[in-house]
């Protein structure tokens, strides 16, 4: 089967020299398209440049994405492809920068444009704005694929990250989702429609199950 996986950080910039992302390692994503090519599946990762995590990698197509729009754009290359599943790990930011503005002496407010924002006054006042959701797009580029998200809380218990997960697939279409984080503990819980939840206790775990329900 041709399969996509993304992994790891998009990043947003500032200005040309700062910019705002997340912790993403990429870790689970990579390790899970290494899987998915040990069992035979011609997998094209798409990896995150901010991924801190450095393993040899075994897919056959290895590329890497910046900011959302990138990964936006790389996913939609893909989408005339004969894509059977796209496995969507990457931890997408949320937000980008708007509009950028700097408090004067006298409080008034200026808009700042420079490619390198200056820190000479203080007082930076940074709109933040929603990026698109690219897993709710998924559906749209890539009609008959199966297509799994994933849902990482930091907050509730792990009965809530699943129903998030089960909102998460009604909202975007997708066939399944892997929760996880600190709200759901330990290992993963890999929830497919409106059926159980089935936990996994680690990595290894979660891309055997993976690998063996896209044989399905």
């Amino acid at each position: 089967m041709n399969c996509i996986v993304t992994a790891g950080p998009t990043f947003e910039p500032l200005d040309e020299v700062r910019r705002l992302t997340n912790f993403s390692t990429g870790r689970l994503g990579s390790e899970l398209a290494n899987h998915l090519t040990a069992c035979g599946h011609q997998v094209t990762l798409l990896l995150g440049t901010g991924a801190t995590f450095h393993t040899t990698l075994a897919a056959p197509r290895v590329k890497c994405f910046t900011t959302t729009d990138d990964l936006r754009s790389n996913l939609a290359t893909l989408s005339g492809s004969a894509i059977g599943a796209v496995f969507h790990a990457a931890a997408v930011s949320d937000f980008a920068f708007g509009r950028v503005f700097q408090r004067g002496a006298r409080g008034i407010l200026t808009e700042r444009r420079e490619r390198k924002i200056s820190t000479a006054e203080a007082g930076l006042l940074v709109e933040l704005i929603a990026t698109p959701k690219v897993l709710d797009e998924l559906r749209t580029w890539f009609p008959q694929a199966r297509l799994v998200g994933w849902k990482y809380e930091v907050q509730g218990d792990p009965a809530s990250v699943v129903a998030k997960a089960r909102a998460q697939i009604a909202r975007s279409r997708t066939d399944a989702c892997v929760a996880n984080g600190p709200a759901y503990g330990a290992g993963f819980g890999f929830v497919v429609g409106e059926g159980a939840c089935l936990h996994l206790p680690d990595s290894p775990a979660l891309c055997a199950a993976l690998a063996e329900w896209i044989r399905g």
